[in-house]
């Protein structure tokens, strides 16, 4: 670490954390456990009132699967405090100081602002609700999902209205998940999702397997829609959305477009930037260019190891990571994050949707000629009680037959079967050699031909026909 910058009168070093969430707080943790408060002072800064909180938990907590917000909460800000780092909540970082190595804070409440000079940064800043720039978006009654407070709001307006009636807008991860979670509240549902079909992040052909299933849970699916503006009441409430075409009726309006990283700080003080947005780091999640600044989270873009391409991947699988990486060589030690292949899963109800490596339009991006299969199964042997259908993509790498990725929709069973895909992405398998996984069988658990070996044994075999023509 530098010799200036935030060493104090005693000698001791000075590691400033702003974000008091998955990375941030991850990355504060490990640092402490490596160093301790004589060697090194940390000082993180969080503008909202949570800290080390499972934003994923959200839709699940506003369904009602999980009864009460504490339980989203892994550490709270007194455990923290007590471990030895100094968390100043509301408490929002509004400049980064680079050649002078300080942060200028404002407090939320009061207005006060003052400067903390730091030898190492840790920026975990995570990322922002995409919010349409529409007449009516502000308007009492829409709601983002990105934090605990977001999901308390929420909450108080869904125990207020009279109407049952709501509208999601977007049809991503969260604008899935939120669908039902307010199925599971009694809610009339409509989804507005502006493309072909619902996650974005399959391929159409899978996505529309989604479609089926939301609808058959009575949620109303409008694809090919964009929303124009928020109508809204007498009284200044939402009370519907308007695309080019239509009007839906709303008493609660859920954004589930998506994020971007919040990197608005970063860019300010001139700090690289890839084509998503997000900051750009080394394999040890240092900032590149910049000895003595650390990013990690949802403000970052990550290496996807199949791509070759920097790819923006906000999930908190990779948060915590990055945190442990960053902790563990701001403390002194050793760590690095090679990268993703980008594995998801996600729920509508007893649907279960999983996903890794590469769609087509992935492949065809990064310049890849690829073989697409795709192939039904069960969840179990199929004479054995609860055996569900499962739909399998699997993508192969023209030629090699190296495996590029999958994408599993099915019921019980399905979505961490996508682990298998993942374990064989990162170990840069061909489909022929994924054919041999010594793979777990019993009825109960599987057919005798596991779903994702049978893609495996279709695509090899397609790989071997164009590779002879």
């Amino acid at each position: 670490m530098s010799m200036s910058g935030g060493r104090d009168s005693g000698g001791r070093e000075r590691l400033v954390v702003v974000g008091g969430d998955a990375a941030g707080m991850s990355a504060a943790s490990q640092a402490r456990r490596l160093k301790d408060p004589g060697e090194l002072e940390i000082v993180a800064f969080e503008r909202g009132h949570f800290t080390s909180f499972s934003a994923c938990g959200i839709p699940y907590w506003v369904g009602g699967e999980v009864p009460e917000r504490d339980r989203l909460i892994a550490r709270t800000p007194e455990e923290h405090r007590a471990r030895g780092i100094d968390l100043r909540l509301r408490t929002e970082v509004t400049e980064i100081d680079v050649a002078g190595r300080r942060v200028r804070a404002r407090d939320v409440d009061s207005g006060a602002e003052s400067w903390t000079p730091y030898d190492e940064l840790v920026l975990a800043t995570g990322a922002r609700p995409v919010r349409p720039d529409l007449p009516g978006a502000d308007a009492p009654g829409v709601h983002g999902v990105q934090t605990l407070d977001d999901g308390q709001a929420l909450l108080d307006t869904l125990s207020r209205t009279r109407g049952r009636r709501a509208v999601v807008v977007g049809a991503g991860y969260i604008g899935v998940e939120m669908a039902e979670a307010l199925i599971n509240r009694g809610f009339e549902v409509t989804v507005v999702n502006r493309g072909t079909e619902p996650m974005s992040t399959l391929d159409p052909d899978m996505g529309r397997l989604v479609h089926r299933a939301m609808e058959g849970l009575g949620i109303t699916m409008v694809n090919d829609a964009e929303v124009t503006k928020v109508l809204t009441g007498e009284d200044g409430r939402v009370r519907a959305v308007a695309t080019e075409d239509a009007e839906y009726p709303a008493d609660v309006v859920i954004l589930g477009i998506g994020v971007r990283p919040e990197t608005s700080l970063a860019r300010a003080a001139g700090l690289p930037l890839g084509a998503h947005g997000g900051l750009l780091t080394d394999l040890a999640m240092r900032v590149r260019g910049h000895e003595n600044i650390w990013a990690g989270g949802d403000c970052v873009e990550v290496l996807n190891l199949v791509s070759g391409q920097e790819q923006y991947v906000p999930l908190g699988t990779h948060a915590n990571k990055h945190g442990q990486v960053i902790g563990t060589n701001a403390g002194g030690g050793y760590a690095t994050f090679p990268g993703v292949v980008g594995t998801a899963v996600s729920k509508v109800c007893d649907l279960e949707i999983g996903r890794t490596g590469l769609r087509e339009k992935d492949a065809r991006r990064a310049g890849l000629r690829y073989e697409a299969v795709t192939i039904e199964s069960t969840s179990r042997a199929g004479y054995y009680p609860g055996a569900a259908p499962m739909t399998v993509k699997m993508l192969a790498e023209s030629r090699t037959g190296r495996l590029l990725g999958v994408q599993i929709v099915g019921r019980e069973g399905a979505a961490k079967r996508v682990d298998i895909a993942a374990v064989a992405l990162t170990a840069r398998m061909t489909v022929d050699e994924m054919t041999a996984l010594d793979l777990g069988y019993a009825p109960p658990f599987s057919p005798v031909w596991d779903p994702v070996l049978v893609a495996a044994r279709k695509a090899a075999s397609k790989v071997r026909a164009s590779s002879a023509l």
